[in-house]
Formats: C-alpha cells, sequence, structure tokens
C-alpha cells in the first residue's frame, strides 16, 4: 500500500486528492507544523534529509517532490488523468504539471517572506505583487476557453495547479475579479475526491478561502 508522509496545510495534501481520484489504497501518515514557526517537524528528517513533505512510499520506493510524485503515480496508476503520449495536449499538461511549482509558486512564497520581514520587505513589494499580478491575469486568460487547464478534460495538471490558486487566495489576493479563476477554485473544491481528501488528510484552511470571496 501506498504510504503518504502527509504535513498540515502543505503541499502533500494534493497528492491525498490525487491517490482519491485514482481510487487507490493509501495509508496517511501526519505530521504538524510547528505552531510558532510553522515549520515541519524535524521528524520527517527520519523519512528524507530535507524534512520537507510530500513524500511517499511504495514499496521499496521513496520519493519526494510533488511534481516527481505526480509523474509517478499518474504513470503507473492513472493514465486516465493525462492525456494520450506525445500528443499536443500531453505537452501542455506536462507544461502546467511544471509550471505550478516552477513559475507559480515562487513569487507566493516571495509574498510570504517578505510579509514576515515587515518593514524590511517594503522595497521589494512592489515588484513581487506585479509578478503575481501577471501570472493571475496570465492564468486567467488560459481558462477563458475552457473549464480546465488542458482541453475539455480534468487532468492530473488542474491537482497541481489547485495548490498556487488556493495560495493565491490566502495570502495575494485572488477573488472573484478573476472570475474563471474563482470558478475554477469553486469546480475543483465540489469535486468528491478532493472532499474526501481534506477527510484523510486532516486541517487544510487554504480550502476555505473560497467561500466567500472578496473584492
Amino acid at each position: 500500500m501506498i504510504k503518504v508522509h502527509h504535513l498540515n496545510n502543505s503541499r502533500s495534501q494534493r497528492v491525498l486528492w490525487l491517490l482519491e481520484e485514482l481510487t487507490l489504497p493509501y495509508e496517511v501518515v501526519r505530521y504538524q507544523r510547528d505552531p510558532k514557526t510553522m515549520l515541519a517537524p524535524r521528524s520527517l528528517r527520519d523519512i528524507h534529509p530535507l524534512g520537507k513533505s510530500p513524500i511517499i512510499e511504495d514499496g521499496s520506493l521513496r520519493m519526494a517532490e510533488t511534481g516527481a510524485i505526480f509523474d509517478y503515480l499518474v504513470g503507473r496508476y492513472g493514465r486516465h488523468l493525462a492525456p494520450p503520449p506525445d500528443t499536443e495536449a500531453y505537452w501542455r499538461y506536462r507544461y502546467w504539471l511544471h509550471y505550478a511549482e516552477g513559475s507559480a509558486m515562487p513569487p507566493l512564497l516571495c509574498k510570504l517572506i517578505l510579509k514576515r520581514l515587515g518593514a524590511l520587505g517594503w522595497p521589494a513589494r512592489g515588484f513581487v505583487d506585479g509578478q503575481i499580478a501577471l501570472h493571475l491575469n496570465y492564468l486567467e486568460s488560459q481558462l477563458a476557453s475552457g473549464p480546465w487547464f488542458v482541453a475539455d478534460a480534468f487532468s492530473a495538471a488542474d491537482i497541481m495547479m489547485s495548490f498556487p490558486l488556493e495560495v493565491a487566495s490566502v495570502r495575494a489576493g485572488l477573488n472573484a475579479n478573476w472570475p474563471n479563476l474563482w470558478d475554477f477554485l469553486a469546480r475543483i473544491h465540489a469535486r468528491p475526491a478532493y472532499q474526501r481528501a481534506l477527510k484523510r488528510g486532516g486541517e487544510y484552511t487554504l480550502a476555505l478561502a473560497a467561500a466567500s470571496p472578496a473584492g
């Protein structure tokens, strides 16, 4: 059985959701953030030297990094959640799968760090906010022609894209002024597999942000 080392309020919630969409049996090993530092506990380093989540174990295989985990799980267990290989849609799928962490998350992480720096972070905030707006406007335009990021079909890329958009709704002002993105969040939060994953994973406050958009 697949084992997921799951940190509350983190990227690993997507792995639980993916496993629910794949209807695979899995075990959840939960870890709680330090309430003061919000960092993962040191016990995660016993599983992986960096002490980061998500980490999965499948037999003798132990793997970290969300994108790599998605590639593995979809490739081995869930080809229906990706377009056929070597099609144009497949490469769009791969693009969004890796855009989520490679391009969308860095400015959101920068905004969090600058907020914690307080006054020291003010000189850079305008630049970071501009970059976030650039990405949100880009993503809004990409959903203008359909409900999902790859053609008209839900895919694992939509699961990957959920986390940066949920983070943006909490930390970066994503609201009803971006209606396509807000509708996307409402659609994914309504999926039965998403709801089952919430029950398995426990605390995940990012999912609550879509309840009452501002703007």
